[in-house]
């Protein structure tokens, strides 16, 4: 496997900045439509919340620089279960990402060429970028450069001509929307204002998440770049709209009020341009949720929390099963919700604002539990909680601004949460499910093993049972066909082979011999070899049969020859086996 360049300060920036930036295109609506004329002054206040939380940041993943994010900062100050929480809201936030930038891309696009299929080809945008972050994070950097810098050379662009329009046409649009009443007052305003334009940092997030693939020293860098975006374009943004775009005309073109913009100011060519660069930087925040979740969901295999599997990484070192998950996941919120990606917001809003709120909660444990960890730099205390309010307050504002939002947040995050939940005590549960089989299948269990014993014993009974073989002169040719006689057909696993013997009379040699052999030959069949007094006949068997207590019929003795002196049914039912 070959050695993963370091990111530089300009890709870092760019793989991040482009989900940041890509926020004007959105949040100077929603903050004119909920503050009006002082929509500025709430992504004002916005940009000093996100300064916050610079040093916040700053703090922690200069003292833990792993990947993970607000999961590596609770990971490493509190349990394991709370951890889960931030990894579950921070995957939810980047699929909402991933799927509402990729879609909205799309949407752009067809506003240029309206015959493509808006599902199909969100797909395909997904497939590629998916496909792009498998060849790993220097190759995506290049595309991520061109599509930030590019963003930025729009932006300006459309400033310069707003600019030059106003210097034409002069502030009336302005000065008449500054003289409209604001519904509820300043205060009101600002604060559903602000909720709303909090949603304008989303993407500030990520850098933490992929900062082991960042050089030393780069991370903070990306932090302050991503500062500077946000406090300048967005109020830059929504000043300018109010002084070209009656507040009571901003709703009508929500969706793409930057592209009217440049439409009002410039022409249809700087609208397309605009929509282009949309289009491309929306695709953009596409690669910022690939890689910031890589980053995050290897931390947590790492930690054991998901199967180890997903560490598979390809020569370029990208884990790509992660990514290939990743792009399944998304691809199967866009089925399920055929396209129409409104309720994803609420995912969306609750998730990243909780993500941020928690960041600042792992800082505060930091500086509790972790007291002696060195660090680049230090938060204040007062800067955290007021950045922790700020965003309490953000998620109170959209809850009440969208109530529907919660509900929805709801149905995607228990689900998530707890699947992660479930991996996280597997083994626990394992062992619970292995409690409840032996509890469910313990009379089974124990029925089987009785009737095994049972069985078994029965075998050995039947096995108990004693053979007779009556022999004085047969040779082991003969001996082993009683053997094989006895296998096939009688269930036991004694056997006497008898010798009666008259006074005076020997067994030959070679008989004791060729049993001892037959025994080493049938050791599942225990041979005992006995010499009896006196004459073989009824009478013998009988006592024999009394004395060891086995039936006559179980006696079997060779074919007798003309000079046995009884006839076979004379000898009380002893069988002819040979």
């Amino acid at each position: 496997m070959t050695k993963t360049k370091k990111l530089n300060e300009l890709a870092a920036t760019a793989i991040c900045g482009n989900d940041i930036s890509s926020s004007c295109l959105y949040v100077s609506a929603l903050a004119i439509i909920y503050a009006q004329q002082y929509a500025w002054l709430a992504l004002l206040i916005v940009a000093a919340v996100l300064y916050l939380f610079r040093k916040i940041y700053g703090e922690v993943v200069g003292a833990l620089p792993l990947n993970g994010g607000a999961y590596n900062a609770l990971l490493n100050t509190t349990r394991k279960s709370t951890a889960s929480l931030a990894a579950t809201l921070t995957l939810l936030s980047y699929m909402a990402t991933a799927v509402i930038s990729a879609s909205e891309a799309i949407h752009y696009v067809h506003s240029i060429f309206q015959d493509i299929p808006i599902i199909g080809t969100t797909i395909v945008l997904l497939a590629l970028f998916m496909g792009l972050t498998i060849l790993g994070i220097g190759e995506s950097s290049k595309v991520a450069i061109a599509i930030f810098l590019f963003h930025l050379f729009s932006l300006s662009l459309l400033a310069i001509f707003c600019g030059f329009f106003l210097l034409q046409n002069g502030l009336d649009t302005l000065i008449q929307n500054y003289a409209t009443p604001v519904e509820g007052g300043i205060q009101k305003a600002l604060f559903f204002g602000f909720a709303a334009a909090m949603l304008g940092i989303s993407g500030f997030e990520s850098s933490a998440n992929f900062v082991e693939e960042q050089a030393d020293g780069v991370f903070p860098k990306t932090l302050k770049n991503m500062w500077i975006v946000v406090s300048i374009f967005n109020p830059l943004m929504a000043f300018l709209a109010l002084s070209i775009i009656p507040i009571s005309g901003v709703e009508t073109h929500e969706e793409a009020l930057l592209a009217f913009m440049g439409g009002e100011v410039g022409g249809h060519w700087l609208s397309t341009l605009v929509s282009i660069d949309a289009a491309l930087v929306l695709s953009g925040a596409v690669l910022t949720s690939y890689v910031g979740v890589s980053g995050l969901l290897e931390r947590m295999t790492l930690d054991r929390i998901l199967p180890n599997f997903l560490l598979k990484k390809n020569k370029r070192g990208s884990t790509y099963r992660i990514i290939i998950m990743f792009f399944f996941l998304c691809v199967s919120i866009l089925f399920i919700t055929e396209g129409e990606l409104g309720a994803l917001a609420g995912v969306y809003t609750i998730s990243f604002l909780l993500v941020m709120a928690l960041f600042g909660l792992g800082n505060i444990l930091l500086k509790i539990k972790r007291k002696q960890l060195p660090r680049p730099e230090r938060a204040r205390p007062v800067g955290i909680l007021i950045a922790i309010l700020a965003v309490l307050c953000a998620i109170v504002g959209n809850a009440i601004m969208n109530p529907p939002y919660l509900g929805v947040f709801l149905e995607y995050f228990i689900p998530a949460f707890l699947l992660v939940s479930i991996m996280l005590r597997r083994t626990t549960l394992l062992w619970g499910l292995l409690e409840v089989i032996k509890y469910l299948f313990e009379p089974i269990q124990k029925f089987v093993k009785n009737a095994n014993e049972k069985i078994l014993k029965l075998i050995d009974e039947i096995n108990a049972q004693e053979f007779v073989f009556f022999t004085n002169h047969d040779d082991v040719a003969v001996l082993n066909r009683v053997m094989q006689y006895i296998r096939k057909n009688e269930h036991t696993s004694k056997l006497k082979i008898v010798s009666v013997l008259i006074e005076g009379e020997n067994i030959p040699e070679r008989l004791k011999s060729d049993i001892e052999v037959l025994d080493r030959e049938y050791p599942d069949i225990d041979i005992e070899f006995l010499e009896v007094k006196g004459i073989f006949g009824p009478e013998l068997i009988q006592e024999l049969s009394k004395k060891w207590k086995i039936p006559v019929n179980f006696m079997f003795i060779g074919s007798p020859g003309n000079h046995f002196p009884y006839r076979v049914e004379q000898l009380g039912g002893v069988r002819l086996i040979i």
